[in-house]
């Protein structure tokens, strides 16, 4: 095995281990501004690392390239999709935390 070999296999275990990560807490949490917390490093460090894998495992050339952009565009629509999902959860969820008016 070489180096490129290795790095892109580092690479696709860190990858894993932050869904996996992100799963359990997904499953544990209770509510859902909290699930939101365990999604985003699942979008924004998760599949971008794997995608990273994947382009050094293929090595230069322009396969590696449109890797590279799919990762780039995962790695900047995540947070943009946790904060859509947030603000329709906060609109439909109804608040507790307010008094009932008497």
């Amino acid at each position: 095995m070489d180096l490129r070999h290795a790095v892109a296999l580092v690479l696709l275990a860190l990858g894993v281990a932050v869904l996996v990560v992100s799963a359990v807490a997904l499953l544990v949490l209770p509510a859902p501004f909290t699930r939101l917390h365990a999604l985003a490093p699942a979008t924004s460090l998760g599949a971008p690392l794997i995608v990273l894998a994947l382009a050094v495992d293929t090595g230069p050339g322009r396969a590696a390239v449109k890797l590279l952009f799919i990762g780039g565009l995962l790695a900047v629509a995540g947070p943009v999709t946790t904060m859509a999902i947030a603000r329709v959860t906060a609109a439909t969820t109804p608040r507790t935390d307010q008094k009932a008016d008497t």
